[in-house]
């Protein structure tokens, strides 16, 4: 699998962006997101337990506007 840049948080300082990659997959079209690990207790009460091969992250809505910018650049429709 390989990871294919889509754009990072246009305020974030040089090497510590929340960004924003899709990836190559050919059996599901999946992303990955880099982001700020969660470690706010009522955030972490509030989604309740996770796998220990799971994190949680915090990314900015412009980032996700990406997302939603590569869709709708393929054809999709919201």
């Amino acid at each position: 699998m390989r990871a294919h840049f889509l754009g990072k948080d246009p305020e974030s300082i040089e090497g510590e962006s929340p960004t924003l990659f899709a990836t190559d997959r050919t059996d599901r079209v999946t992303y990955i997101a880099q982001g700020w690990k969660v470690t706010d207790p009522q955030v972490l009460a509030d989604v309740g337990p996770v796998p220990d091969h799971e994190a949680l992250i915090e990314i900015p809505e412009d980032v996700l506007k990406m997302y939603a910018r590569r869709y709708l650049d393929e054809g999709g429709t919201l």
